[in-house]
C-alpha cells in the first residue's frame, strides 16, 4: 500500500467516525471500506500501473466523504474533500482532477466512459451481489427514513429493489460480469420469490416489528458502542505514550551506561559525576511511573452465583469471571441476557470502571512526562555549571 493511500485511510477512518450524522446507516465508513475491499478484488483481475491502482484507491475512499456535510451534492462535496486533502499532501492536480472525475463517475444514471469509471461504478454497488446484501438494504431503507428522505413499507421496498435489479443496475467490467453476476441473480430471485409469497412477508414483518419493540433502544446502543470505543482509543493512546517514554529513557541510561560512565574512573572527570547522577536520577523515575502507567491490576476473578442473583457482578470485565469454571460462566450469562435492566447495569459499570484506569493513567502519565521535562532541564544545567566551572580547562588554569 502506497502511504498516500494509507494516510488517506486514516483521514476518511477519522472523518466518518467522528463528523458523520449517525443517521446514515449505509453511507457510513463500513460500506466505504466494502467498497475499497472490493475495488481491490477488481484491480488484482487487471494489470493497471500502481499509479492508477493509487487513484482508484483514493477515490474508493474518498468518494462517499461528501455525505459529512449533507446528502445534497455529496459527490461534489466529496470532490472537494478528497481535493483539499491531497493538495496538502502536495498530491499533482492532474492527479487529483482525474480522482474528482472518477467521484462524479458514482453519480446515480452516469455511464462510465473508460475501464476506471467501470471498476469504482462496479465496487460500489458490489454488494448487490454478496451474501450481506439483505443487511445493507435494510440499513439504506432506514437510513432514508432517518434523514427524511422517503419512507417506504417492506413490500414498496422490495418492489423499489426489483425494479432496480432489473431496469437499471448491470456491472460493467468482466469481472463482475464473470464474478458477481451469478451472486446479483441470486439475491434477485429471492427477492420476487418473497414478492410471490404475501404470507411469508407479513410474518417476517411481524417477528421484525416485535424484535424492534423487545430490542433496545438504538440510541442507547450508540451511546454504549461509541463511548466504550473512545474508551479504548484513549487508553491505547495512554499506552503509546507511555512506550514512547520507556524506549527514550530506555535509551538515553544506555548511552549514559556504555559511553558516560565509563568514563567517571578517571580523575580528571570527576566534576561530570553530579550531573551523571541527576540524568540517570531522573531517567529511571520516569520509565518506573511509565511501567506503573501501564502496569494492570489482577483482581480475584471469581464471583458466587448469590452475586449474580443480586447484581453485584460486571460479567462483561473479564477480571471478575477469569478464575471460574465455563459452565458457571455460561450460566452466569444466561441470567444476565435475562434481565434488560442487568444488561445496562453492566455497561454503565464497564464504562465507569475503564473511566477510572483511564483516569489513573493519564495523572501517572502527566506526572511521568512533568518529571522527564524537568529532569532534562536540571541534567542540561548541571552539565553546564559542571563544565564551566570544574571542567578540567577551569582547573588547569
Amino acid at each position: 500500500m502506497s502511504e498516500i493511500v494509507q494516510k488517506a485511510e486514516d483521514f476518511v477512518t477519522e472523518l466518518l467516525t467522528n463528523e458523520l450524522d449517525p443517521n446514515f446507516l449505509y453511507h457510513n465508513l463500513k460500506h466505504t471500506q466494502r467498497v475499497v475491499k472490493s475495488t481491490r478484488e477488481l484491480l488484482g483481475f487487471y494489470d493497471l500501473q500502481d499509479e492508477e491502482v493509487e487513484q482508484l484507491l483514493l477515490t474508493a475512499w474518498f468518494h462517499d466523504t461528501g455525505y459529512t456535510k449533507g446528502v445534497e451534492e455529496h459527490e461534489e462535496n466529496s470532490c472537494t474533500v478528497v481535493s483539499d486533502f491531497l493538495k496538502k499532501a502536495g498530491y499533482p492536480q492532474e492527479k487529483i482532477a482525474h480522482i474528482e472525475g472518477l467521484i462524479l463517475a458514482t453519480k446515480r444514471y452516469h455511464e462510465p466512459q473508460n475501464l476506471h469509471e467501470e471498476i469504482i461504478r462496479d465496487a460500489d454497488a458490489s454488494h448487490f451481489a454478496q451474501k450481506s446484501y439483505w443487511e445493507t438494504t435494510d440499513f439504506l431503507k432506514e437510513e432514508l427514513e432517518a434523514l427524511g428522505i422517503g419512507k417506504y413499507s417492506q413490500k414498496e421496498w422490495r418492489d423499489i429493489n426489483i425494479k432496480m435489479f432489473r431496469n437499471e443496475h448491470r456491472f460493467y467490467t468482466q469481472y463482475a460480469k464473470e464474478n458477481w453476476e451469478s451472486g446479483k441473480e441470486k439475491n434477485l430471485k429471492q427477492l420476487v420469490k418473497e414478492k410471490k409469497d404475501e404470507k411469508d412477508i407479513a410474518k417476517k414483518e411481524a417477528l421484525k416489528a416485535k424484535y424492534k419493540t423487545e430490542s433496545p433502544d438504538r440510541g442507547i446502543q450508540t451511546l454504549f458502542r461509541v463511548t466504550l470505543k473512545n474508551h479504548l482509543t484513549l487508553s491505547d493512546i495512554a499506552d503509546t505514550k507511555a512506550n514512547i517514554l520507556l524506549s527514550v529513557n530506555a535509551i538515553i541510561i544506555s548511552v549514559a551506561l556504555s559511553n558516560l560512565i565509563p568514563k567517571l574512573d578517571n580523575p580528571s572527570n570527576t566534576y561530570l559525576i553530579y550531573p551523571t547522577v541527576i540524568f540517570i536520577t531522573f531517567s529511571v523515575i520516569s520509565m518506573v511511573l511509565a511501567v506503573l502507567a501501564t502496569r494492570p491490576n489482577v483482581t480475584s476473578g471469581k464471583f458466587t452465583k448469590e452475586d449474580v442473583k443480586q447484581k453485584k457482578v460486571n460479567l462483561l470485565f473479564f477480571g471478575n469471571f477469569h478464575q471460574m469454571q465455563l459452565d458457571d460462566y455460561e450460566w452466569a450469562i444466561k441470567e444476565l441476557v435475562k434481565d434488560r435492566d442487568y444488561i445496562y447495569n453492566s455497561l454503565t459499570k464497564d464504562l465507569y470502571f475503564l473511566g477510572l484506569v483511564l483516569n489513573r493513567k493519564y495523572k501517572i502519565l502527566r506526572y511521568t512526562y512533568t518529571i522527564f521535562i524537568i529532569g532534562i532541564v536540571i541534567s542540561v544545567i548541571a552539565f553546564g555549571i559542571a563544565f564551566r566551572y570544574f571542567g578540567p580547562d577551569r582547573l588547569t588554569f
